[in-house]
C-alpha cells in the first residue's frame, strides 16, 4: 500500500516535500525503507499556490517564489498574465504596467503591500495619458525580486479592506524566520539585450537572511537594481478628424464653388494663392472628392477622415530601477511574532521623444493651417478613411520632448501577532507609505518648416503604419525655423514645459481579533483607520517669458539640433532617413532658458489636493461544518466604512489690481462625507475530497479617481473646450455574484470553471455639454490672444455619476502536470486559462442642462471580452524551461473618442509570447536565459469602431536576457 502525505512549507522558497512511504523489499532482508522525494522550482511554486487556492474560502489565485529570492517573472504585472481573469496592460517599451481583472480596469484594482494599501504612480508617453494621476497601481515601479508572493483576491470578504471592484492584489516580501537555514544568501546577475535599442543593460539582485538567538530573531535584507535603455519606433496620428473640422482645404484654381480660403491681403490669400508664396496647386477632382463627401455630420468634407498630426516617432528612455527591503522579525515565544518591514523602490527615467510631424492638418486658418493646404491627389476607402494623399503647402514640425521623472515608493509597517490563548489571537498593523512622482522637467521644443510641397500619406501597404514622404530633406536644419510668430498667423516654432511633484501618503492603523469559538465557528472582528493625502505641487514659467522669441544674433537652428537616426532601419519603410531633432541643453543655452522666472499660484499654476480619512470596522464569522455528508465551510460578515473627503482645487480668475500677472489661481475647498455598509459571504461545499463548489456574494465600492475630485476649471480657447472637476462624485458601487467548480483530480492538478456577475449600480462618465463661455465662471482675460470670444459656445467636459449596467463572464482554468506519462514526458506540465466577459454600459455622449441628449450602449472601458494564457513547462533536477503565450482581445480606451464623428477610442488585440530556461551548473549555481515578446508583437491603438483608423503603433522588438544565479 502506498501513502502520500503533503507538507506545505510556507517559506518564500516554496519547497514541497512529498514523503512517499513504500513497502520496499531491500536486498538481503525484508526491512521497509522510506524514500523521500523533494520537489523544488517552478513546479513546487505551482503546487504551493494551488494548495493556498484550495484552502481559501474566497476565490484567490497566487504566484509564489520558485526559489529563494527569485520571483518567476521579470515583472510583477507580467507574472499575473498566468492568472485566470487577469489581462495585462503594457506601457512604454512594452513593459507590463497595469492589470485588469475580470474585465475591470486598473482603477478598480486595489494593491496591498505587506498587508497595507499602496499607491504607485509613474509617467508615460502622451498616448498613454502622460502619467498616472489616479488610483491605478503602476507595477513597473517595483523590481519583482524583492517580493516572494503575489495573491489576487477575486471575491471580497469582510476582513479585507474595501475599495476594489475588480480584485485586491496582495504583494508580500519574504520574512527572515521563514527560512530553514540560519544563514541564507542569494545573488543574481543578468544582461538584458533588446533588438530595437541594440543595447545590453545590467540587472542584479541579492538577498541575505540571518537568524539569531536560537532562531527567535531574524534580519533579512534584499536588493535589486536594473538599468534599461528602451527604444520604441513607430507612428502616431494623435487624432483622426473629418476634413471639415479645421475649415477644409485650399480650393484649386478653376474651382467654381466658394473660394477657400477667402481673399485676405494680410495672409496673402487670393485667387491664385492659398497664402503668401503658397500657390493653389490642387486638383479639382481631388478637392471635390474631399469637399463633397459628407459623413454622419452632413457637413461637406465630413466623409473624409484624416490624421490630425501624422508623424513618425522615435522614443528612447534611460531607466534605472532600484529597490530593496529590510525586515526585522522577532518571536520571543511561540505565541508572539513581531515584524518590522521596510521597503523602498525608486524608478528613475529620462525619456526623449522625437517626432517629425505634418502639422497643417491640426491647424485652422488663423495660423495658416489646413485651409492653406492644396490637395493634389486623394484616395479614400468606402468608410471614408484616407488611403493615399499628395499635398502642397504643408507645414512640417520637428517636435522634441525630454521628460525627466522619478517615482519613489517607501513603506514602513509594524505587524504584531499575539495568541492570548489557543482560541484567541490579536493582530495589530501600523504603517506609513509614501509614493512620490517627481517630474521636474517635461520640456517640448518645436521647429517648423512652412509651406513644403509634395507631402505624401500612403496607407496602401496594408499595415497600420503608413509611408510618409516629406518632399524635402527633413534632416537639413536649414529648412526649419524657430522664432516669434508672424503677423499673418504663421507659427515658426515654439516650446512648452511643466514642473510638478505629485505625492500620495498613506497611513494605516488597524487591530484585528480572532476567536475560535469551537470547532465549527470562528469569530473575526476589527477596526481600521486610514488616511490618504494626495498633493500636487506645480510651477509654471511666468507669462512674461512664455512667448517664443527670436534667436539672438549669430545663433541659428543648427546650433542646437541633432540628427535622429535609424527610424527607417526599424520600420523598414524605405521612405524616411534621419531627421532633425533638438538638443534641449543647447537650446536652453541659446534662448537663455535658465534665466526664465518660475512661479506658482500667483500666476495661474495649480497645486490641487485631496485628503481622505477612512474609518471602518468589520465583524465576520468563519464556519466549518466538516461532519456533514458534504462538508461546508466559508465566511459571512459585514464591513462598515465612513469616508471623510476634502478636496482643494484652483480656478483661474483675473488678477487683482497691481499684480504682475493677468490671472491667478484662486483656491477652492470642498468637504463631504459618505458611508457604506458592505456585506459579503463566501461558501465552499466539498462535494467530495477532490471536487469543490464555491459561491460568493458581496456589495462592493470603488472610490472615484483622485483627479476627478478636484474642484477646478480649465479651458482651451483654440479648441473651445473646457473641463470642470466634480468633488461631489459618488463611488462606483456594485453587487457581485460568483459561483465555481474546482476539481483537484491529481497531485498538483486542477480543472475549474467559474461564473461571475457584477451588477454595477453607479458609474462615472465624462459628459460633454455646450455652454456659453460667460457661464464657465472664468475671466475673459483667458481669451486674449485667441480667436475665441466670450459669447462662443464651449464644449465642457465634467465627470458625473450615471447608471451602471451588468457585467457577466466565466473563467476556465487547467493546471496539469504530466506525471501520468512515462519517462521523459512526466517532467512536462501545462497551465491554461480562458476568460470571457461581456457588459452593457449606457454612455451619455452629450447633454443639455443635465439631461442626456445623445447616448450609446457599449462595453465597459478597459474590458477585453476574451483573455487567454497558456504555459508549457518542463522541469527536472538540472534543467527547467517554460514558455507562455498571452492573448488579450481588443478593448475600449475612451467613450466618447475625443474626435469628431468617431464613436470610440480602442486598443486592438495582442498576443505576446515569452520564454525562460535555467540550468543548474552546480548545486548552488544556475544559468538563466529569458526571452520576451518572441512574436515581435506591437500595441496598436485605433479610433472609431467602424473604421478603426490607426492612432498609434510602435515597434518594441524582442528582448533576450542571460544571467547567472547563486544560492548559499
Amino acid at each position: 500500500m502506498k501513502h502520500t502525505s503533503f507538507a506545505i512549507n510556507p517559506l518564500a522558497a516554496a519547497v514541497i516535500t512529498l514523503s512517499l512511504a513504500t513497502a520496499v523489499q531491500a536486498q538481503g532482508n525484508g526491512d521497509d525503507q522510506l524514500e523521500e522525494v523533494t520537489v523544488t522550482g517552478f513546479r513546487a511554486s505551482l503546487n504551493t499556490a494551488l494548495m493556498q487556492k484550495r484552502e481559501s474560502a474566497a476565490a484567490v489565485d497566487s504566484i509564489v517564489s520558485e526559489d529563494i529570492g527569485k520571483f518567476p517573472d521579470s515583472n510583477l504585472a507580467e507574472s499575473m498574465q498566468r492568472i485566470p481573469g487577469v489581462a495585462l496592460s503594457r506601457g512604454d517599451g512594452g513593459e507590463g504596467k497595469n492589470i485588469s481583472v475580470r474585465g475591470l480596469g486598473a482603477e478598480f484594482t486595489r494593491v496591498r503591500i505587506n498587508g497595507m494599501e499602496g499607491t504607485s504612480q509613474t509617467g508615460s508617453s502622451d498616448i498613454y495619458g502622460a502619467g498616472n494621476a489616479g488610483r491605478s497601481f503602476d507595477f513597473n515601479v517595483f523590481p519583482s525580486e524583492i517580493f516572494s508572493e503575489l495573491t489576487v483576491r477575486k471575491t471580497p470578504s469582510a476582513d479585507i479592506e474595501e475599495g476594489s471592484l475588480g480584485a485586491t492584489v496582495d504583494l508580500k516580501a519574504p520574512k527572515p524566520l521563514s527560512f530553514s537555514d540560519e544563514l541564507t544568501m542569494t545573488g543574481t546577475l543578468r544582461g538584458v539585450y533588446n533588438e530595437v535599442s541594440e543595447s545590453t543593460d545590467p540587472r542584479m539582485s541579492g538577498l541575505i537572511a540571518k537568524k539569531f538567538a536560537d532562531d527567535t530573531f531574524g534580519v533579512l535584507v534584499s536588493f535589486a537594481h536594473s538599468e534599461r535603455n528602451i527604444r520604441e519606433v513607430g507612428y502616431s496620428a494623435v487624432n483622426i478628424l473629418p476634413s471639415y473640422v479645421n475649415g477644409g482645404f485650399c480650393s484649386p484654381v478653376g474651382y467654381t464653388g466658394t473660394q477657400v480660403p477667402a481673399t485676405n491681403a494680410a495672409k496673402g490669400a487670393d485667387a491664385l494663392n492659398c497664402s503668401t508664396g503658397n500657390p493653389r496647386t490642387g486638383s479639382i477632382e481631388a478637392y471635390e472628392l474631399m469637399r463633397t463627401t459628407t459623413g454622419v455630420s452632413g457637413s461637406f468634407g465630413g466623409g473624409v477622415f484624416m490624421p490630425r498630426i501624422p508623424r513618425y516617432l522615435n522614443s528612447e528612455q534611460d531607466a534605472e530601477r532600484t529597490g530593496g527591503s529590510i525586515t526585522l522579525e522577532w518571536e520571543p515565544n511561540e505565541n508572539t511574532n513581531i515584524s518590522l518591514d521596510n521597503l523602498h523602490s525608486k524608478y528613475d527615467v529620462v525619456r526623449r521623444d522625437n517626432y517629425i510631424d505634418a502639422l497643417s492638418f491640426a491647424r485652422n486658418a488663423n495660423n495658416n493651417g489646413q485651409p492653406m493646404v492644396s490637395v493634389k491627389e486623394l484616395e479614400i476607402d468606402d468608410k471614408g478613411s484616407l488611403v493615399y494623399g499628395l499635398f502642397d503647402g504643408v507645414d512640417l514640425r520637428s517636435e522634441s520632448l525630454v521628460d525627466r521623472f522619478t517615482s519613489t515608493f517607501r513603506q514602513t509597517n509594524l505587524n504584531v501577532t499575539h495568541n492570548f490563548s489557543d482560541d484567541f489571537e490579536m493582530n495589530i498593523l501600523l504603517g506609513n507609505s509614501m509614493s512620490e512622482f517627481d517630474n521636474p522637467e517635461r520640456l517640448t521644443v518645436n521647429l517648423d518648416a512652412i509651406d513644403t510641397d509634395n507631402y505624401v500619406m500612403d496607407f496602401r501597404n496594408g499595415g497600420n503604419i503608413p509611408l510618409l514622404q516629406y518632399g524635402v530633406d527633413v534632416n537639413d536644419p536649414s529648412i526649419f525655423q524657430y522664432g516669434a510668430g508672424l503677423a499673418d498667423g504663421t507659427v515658426l516654432g515654439n516650446w512648452n514645459t511643466r514642473n510638478l511633484t505629485r505625492t500620495t501618503e498613506n497611513t494605516t492603523a488597524e487591530a484585528n481579533f480572532t476567536w475560535q469559538i469551537n470547532e465549527t465557528y470562528k469569530l473575526k472582528f476589527g477596526a481600521q483607520s486610514r488616511e490618504s493625502d494626495y498633493k500636487t505641487r506645480s510651477r509654471i514659467v511666468a507669462p512674461a517669458f512664455t512667448a517664443t522669441r527670436n534667436l539672438p544674433a549669430g545663433v541659428s537652428v543648427s546650433d542646437f539640433t541633432l540628427s535622429v537616426n535609424g527610424v527607417n532601419d526599424v520600420l523598414g519603410s524605405g521612405t524616411l532617413g534621419d531627421y532633425v531633432g533638438v538638443d534641449h541643453e543647447k537650446w536652453k543655452e541659446a534662448v537663455g532658458f535658465d534665466d526664465f522666472v518660475w512661479c506658482g499660484a500667483e500666476c495661474g499654476a495649480q497645486s490641487p489636493e485631496v485628503n481622505e480619512k477612512i474609518n471602518s470596522a468589520f465583524v465576520m464569522t468563519e464556519f466549518n461544518f466538516d461532519t456533514l455528508a458534504m462538508p461546508i465551510r466559508g465566511d459571512l460578515g459585514v464591513r462598515y466604512v465612513e469616508t471623510d473627503q476634502e478636496s482643494l482645487g484652483f480656478v483661474p480668475t483675473a488678477a487683482p489690481a497691481g499684480s504682475a500677472y493677468p490671472t491667478v489661481a484662486n483656491p477652492v475647498t470642498v468637504g463631504r462625507k459618505y458611508d457604506d455598509l458592505l456585506p459579503s459571504t463566501n461558501i465552499v461545499v466539498e462535494i467530495n475530497p477532490s471536487l469543490l463548489a464555491r459561491f460568493s456574494f458581496a456589495e462592493v465600492m470603488s472610490r472615484p479617481e483622485l483627479g476627478l475630485l478636484i474642484p477646478s476649471g480649465s479651458m482651451n480657447p483654440t479648441t473651445r473646450t473646457a473641463s470642470v472637476g466634480n468633488p461631489f462624485l459618488e463611488p462606483i458601487r456594485a453587487k457581485t455574484y460568483d459561483a465555481g467548480l474546482e476539481w483537484y483530480f491529481d497531485e498538483g492538478a486542477l480543472a475549474s470553471v467559474a461564473y461571475f456577475e457584477k451588477d454595477i449600480d453607479t458609474y462615472i462618465q465624462s459628459i460633454s455639454s455646450l455652454v456659453p463661455y460667460t457661464e464657465l465662471g472664468l475671466p475673459t482675460t483667458l481669451l486674449e490672444g485667441s480667436a475665441a470670444t466670450a459669447t462662443d459656445l464651449f464644449t465642457v467636459n465634467r465627470s458625473t455619476n450615471t447608471e451602471g449596467g451588468p457585467l457577466k463572464g466565466y473563467e476556465l482554468n487547467l493546471q496539469l502536470p504530466f506525471t501520468f506519462l512515462p519517462g521523459f514526458w512526466q517532467d512536462f506540465g501545462l497551465l491554461a486559462n480562458y476568460t470571457h466577459v461581456t457588459s452593457d454600459i449606457d454612455y451619455v455622449l452629450q447633454s443639455a442642462n443635465g439631461v442626456p441628449t445623445l447616448t450609446t450602449t457599449n462595453d465597459l472601458i478597459g474590458l477585453s471580452k476574451d483573455a487567454a494564457s497558456t504555459t508549457i513547462y518542463y522541469e527536472n533536477d538540472a534543467f527547467s524551461f517554460r514558455t507562455t503565450g498571452s492573448y488579450r482581445s481588443g478593448y475600449l480606451r475612451a467613450i466618447p473618442s475625443g474626435g469628431n464623428d468617431s464613436d470610440v477610442l480602442g486598443n486592438k488585440s495582442t498576443f505576446f509570447v515569452d520564454a525562460s530556461a535555467s540550468y543548474n551548473l552546480t548545486d548552488n549555481v544556475k544559468l538563466i536565459v529569458e526571452a520576451q515578446n518572441l512574436t515581435d508583437e506591437r500595441n496598436t491603438l485605433y479610433i472609431d469602431s467602424n473604421r478603426q483608423d490607426t492612432l498609434f503603433e510602435t515597434v518594441i522588438g524582442r528582448t533576450l536576457t542571460v544571467g547567472v544565479s547563486a544560492k548559499f
